[in-house]
């Protein structure tokens, strides 16, 4: 079931949104030729810590990170112990965090907030280049970026995800890059992953029809060979079937009835 989020449930969701980009920022202003992941992963517990907040990704189906890592062909969870930045890799930080209410509203009305009275969660993610990058891979950073825009540019309430996906996968495969089909986006709120799933393709005024008040994480991911997926064995990371390099990039966004709030941007 879908859950319809009202304005002040919406507006602490930003506010714990703002925080976390700015966590991903720092995050990736750390990024260089050399960059240990568990030095990211350290940082990043150190900032949620000091946010107030929990990292909510460790412990979900037994995930051992605060962050996922991923390195060129891992397209999710890739895991941050070991890897060491090379000259030419790219590198997505995924990261969520959980903030309870009471650190945006002191007082509270279970009844003013159904939804998040015990806490909601926030997500995005965001890909980096590392030292001197292949002009195709740079391209194809941008193509995702770009991708992730006009996704949320579209959003508005009456139009369908169908409607959503077909405009992000159009895009994507005119650039001459693949869609992952078999990962997407999905529904935020009081959980860290909610109805709906959002698909990052589609055909034009297919499913669910997107409403005031939903919630959710857009989050493209392409390949630069096929679009199939497979699991590593450590039985967390996803990475492309044919080791192409992916993309992925990642923000959460509010519907209102004038179109679409980032929350995380």
């Amino acid at each position: 079931m879908i859950t319809i989020k009202t304005r002040e449930e919406i507006e602490v969701m930003r506010q714990g949104g703002q925080i976390l980009k700015g966590i991903i920022d720092t995050l990736g202003g750390m990024i260089k030729v050399g960059t240990k992941g568990e030095e990211i992963e350290k940082k990043a517990e150190e900032l949620i810590k000091a946010s107030g907040g929990k990292c909510n990704f460790k412990g979900q189906g037994g995930y051992p990170s605060c962050i996922c890592f991923s390195v060129n062909d891992e397209i999710v969870h890739g895991l941050p112990n070991g890897k060491v930045l090379k000259n030419g890799d790219i590198v997505t930080i995924d990261l969520g965090i959980f903030f309870s209410l009471e650190k945006f509203v002191k007082e509270i009305d279970k009844k003013k907030y159904p939804n998040l009275f015990n806490g909601f969660n926030t997500d995005m993610a965001r890909t980096y280049l590392v030292g001197d990058v292949d002009l195709e891979i740079q391209r194809m950073v941008k193509v995702t970026k770009k991708m992730l825009k006009r996704g949320i540019k579209k959003v508005r309430p009456g139009i369908t995800f169908g409607d959503l996906g077909e405009t992000m996968q159009r895009y994507a495969e005119k650039q001459g890059f693949n869609v992952i089909r078999d990962l997407c986006g999905h529904g935020i709120g009081a959980e860290l992953h909610e109805d709906p799933d959002v698909l990052n393709y589609g055909k034009r005024h297919s499913g669910d029809l997107i409403e005031e008040g939903m919630v959710f994480c857009i989050e493209p991911m392409l390949s630069k060979g096929d679009y199939k997926i497979k699991k590593a064995s450590n039985a967390f990371t996803y990475t492309t079937n044919d080791n192409s390099i992916s993309v992925h990039a990642e923000d959460m966004v509010a519907v209102t009835k004038d179109g679409v709030i980032e929350l995380t941007t």
